[in-house]
């Protein structure tokens, strides 16, 4: 019997730009324009900014762009800080089945591999096709998901970047498998870089894995050789994780239907279990004309998890962009004193406006056990407004704005887009990189793509 890795491998390395369906490579563009806004913006946050020095002190040359900087660097340190810049805002995509994943973590990958080897837009969208199907089946596999267990999503990641870098560094399926279990082995993330007092790691254990993915395809590339049963072998993921998986997700059926069309936009720069709330909240707020002052109380009913990790007693003191983006209180707040949440609303100074935290302990947040049911097919939540004249305000959301069923229009798209490259790049610029973005299927060159995110502004 062949292991999972190497079917995963062969499938891979056999599918082709001709098999993609029309919406797949719709998707591939609108979710590549959107990363790329994430990464402009990310870009000038403070992590990023220690990332770069460190890397710039070890001395990384290379011809690979670092999106929104003027600095290049080598192709692995390319991934990371441009995967990492993607990343910092909490901005970019998600998908959350037993496990969550924000399948653009990786893109950097394929973008930096394209850009040093002058490959092509159909080369890029087959990669990003490819990289969003294996990412977000592997979601589905451990029941419950390896998040219930402890365990970061960004171990998952480890077994997909492999095979996105392998795919245009045109691996065999044999390379292509050492590729998987050279970065599978050794990056399992544990759970606690999301759980209380948040750091820097939040936003950056999936770059690390995509990092390590494109150093693995290219030490495969090169002979090196990793193991074949980092999945369901002796002391692999499922030795060492527990019982309980469905692998069915990454063995069958692959591309019968590509997974990309599945996936969901942020519409927030929020942690992903707070975007249906905060849609509540606003829509309350906006059809009602509220006013911080004019609120007593904000109940959210929502779902367990998101009682526990984005309101324990920490996320009512956050002290800490990574914290802030994680607390549903803060964001609450933040929706309340400003009628809006924006990256604006995660900058240092905003963090102690003492208007925007007084508000935070007007917000109460319960679980119900029936919207848990209901997840994760829905992100069921409830939001009552209790205002100072008595009146309860009462709204449901079953899905957040940017989930496929209520999806981010290319309006939507070029709103969060312009915001976040504004204060790098100039109007002219971002034109650029839609209209090229938008009809990449006839780029020769992905290093024309990258150049636009060179700062102009």
């Amino acid at each position: 019997m062949p292991t999972i890795t190497e079917t995963i491998s062969r499938w891979a390395c056999d599918l082709e730009y001709e098999h993609l369906t029309p919406d797949a490579i719709d998707a591939a563009r609108r979710f590549l324009y959107d990363t790329l806004g994430c990464a402009i913006g990310g870009s000038q946050v403070h992590d990023c900014q220690i990332f770069r020095e460190h890397y710039q002190a070890l001395g990384q040359p290379g011809a690979c762009t670092i999106i929104g900087t003027t600095t290049r660097m080598n192709v692995v340190a390319a991934a990371m800080l441009n995967a990492l810049a993607t990343r910092a805002m909490d901005y970019n995509d998600i998908y959350w089945k037993q496990d969550p994943s924000h399948p653009s973590d990786l893109l950097a990958a394929p973008l930096a591999i394209a850009e040093h080897d002058h490959l092509g837009g159909k080369e890029l969208i087959l990669a990003t096709v490819l990289g969003y199907d294996i990412t977000m089946r592997l979601c589905h596999i451990a029941v419950p998901g390896i998040r219930e267990r402890g365990w970061h999503h960004a171990t998952l990641m480890a077994y997909a970047t492999p095979v996105v870098a392998g795919k245009l560094l045109r691996l065999s399926p044999e390379q292509m498998q050492h590729a998987i279990g050279i970065c599978a082995c050794h990056r399992f993330t544990l759970g606690c870089a999301v759980a209380g007092k948040l750091t820097m790691m939040k936003n950056t254990v999936s770059p690390m894995a995509t990092r390590d993915g494109v150093e693995a395809a290219m030490l495969a590339a090169r002979g090196y050789t990793g193991p074949e049963g980092v999945i369901e072998g002796k002391e692999g993921m499922e030795h060492c994780l527990g019982p309980e998986w469905d692998y069915s997700w990454i063995t069958e059926n692959l591309g019968d239907r590509f997974m990309i069309t599945d996936c969901g936009m942020k519409s927030f720069p929020v942690e992903a279990l707070m975007h249906a709330p905060l849609s509540a909240t606003l829509d309350l707020i906006n059809e009602h004309g509220l006013k911080a002052e004019d609120v007593t109380e904000v109940l959210v009913e929502s779902i367990a998890r998101a009682a526990d990790i984005l309101s324990d007693p920490a996320k009512y003191d956050p002290q800490s962009k990574e914290s802030a983006d994680h607390s549903l209180p803060y964001a609450i707040a933040a929706a309340l004193a400003e009628g809006r949440v924006t990256p604006r609303e995660f900058r240092e100074e905003k963090l102690w406006d003492q208007r925007l935290r007084a508000q935070m302990k007007k917000v109460k947040v319960v679980a119900n056990e029936e919207f848990e049911r209901a997840f994760p097919a829905k992100q069921c939540t409830r939001i009552t407004i209790t205002t100072t004249d008595g009146r309860k305000l009462v709204k449901q959301r079953d899905v957040p704005k940017g989930d496929p069923r209520d999806p981010m229009t290319i309006e939507d798209l070029d709103v969060k887009f312009n915001a976040l490259a504004e204060p790098v790049l100039s109007p002219q610029r971002r034109q650029a990189i839609k209209t090229l973005v938008f009809d990449l299927e006839n780029c020769t060159d992905i290093g024309e793509l990258l150049k636009l995110t060179v700062p102009d502004a």
